[in-house]
């Protein structure tokens, strides 16, 4: 039977992977635009530091600055946590999905789609503590991302721009990201819903 000691230690280096997984991404993608940390930090509105320390793995950003960095990579937040050195493959094992839990409101989420197979559409998946809120404040894009929310168990609260939708068991809400968004668990009970994103990578000449 497992110690808190060694869930702990589990946690730690699982938290240590993910990051590292995200400062690869992150590089990877900023380099394949021709950007420099300047230019991304100008574009995202999140400090060139802050950005050097994800592309480094020295930080756990929160979903909300992860977020910022994903659009001005011009590409959905769950583009982050694919494993850049998996293979391509149309089949994604249960074993190759690693959770990552956002620091600030410790929600929990897990990329569902196969890594790095080209298709516009990906599967995530996310448990909201109860209580939990995130807030994410990117408006209009450069790129059209459209996604639908599938609640699997207990209530949430998705907030688009000025309209809230109250979201049950089984319900299931389609939307834009073109304005600010936030999720909200107003229960004392998790909840867990998928995200399916439909996007077009826009693709910009090197300079």
């Amino acid at each position: 039977m497992s110690t808190m000691k060694d869930q702990a230690a589990v946690l730690a280096t699982t938290t240590r992977d993910i990051n590292s997984r995200i400062a690869g991404r992150v590089r990877a993608l900023r380099t394949e635009l021709g950007m420099t940390l300047d230019a991304l930090a100008a574009k995202c509105d999140v400090s060139r530091s802050m950005i050097s320390l994800v592309e480094r793995g020295e930080s756990s950003p929160t979903a909300v600055v992860l977020d910022k960095i994903a659009t001005g990579l011009r590409v959905p937040l769950a583009a982050l946590f694919d494993d850049a050195g998996a293979p391509p493959s149309p089949v994604s094992r249960r074993g190759d999905r690693t959770p990552w839990r956002d620091p600030q409101s410790g929600y929990v989420r897990r990329n569902i789609s196969p890594a790095n197979f080209p298709s516009p559409i990906q599967i995530v998946e996310i448990v909201l503590p109860p209580g939990a809120r995130v807030a994410y404040e990117t408006g209009a894009r450069d790129v059209s991302i459209h996604q639908q929310i599938w609640v699997q168990a207990g209530a949430v609260e998705v907030t688009i721009g000025r309209v809230t939708h109250r979201l049950a068991e089984d319900d299931c809400l389609a939307m834009r990201l073109d304005e600010p968004t936030a999720f909200r668990n107003r229960t004392r009970k998790p909840a867990r819903y998928l995200v399916i994103i439909a996007s077009e990578r826009s693709r910009v000449p090197r300079r």
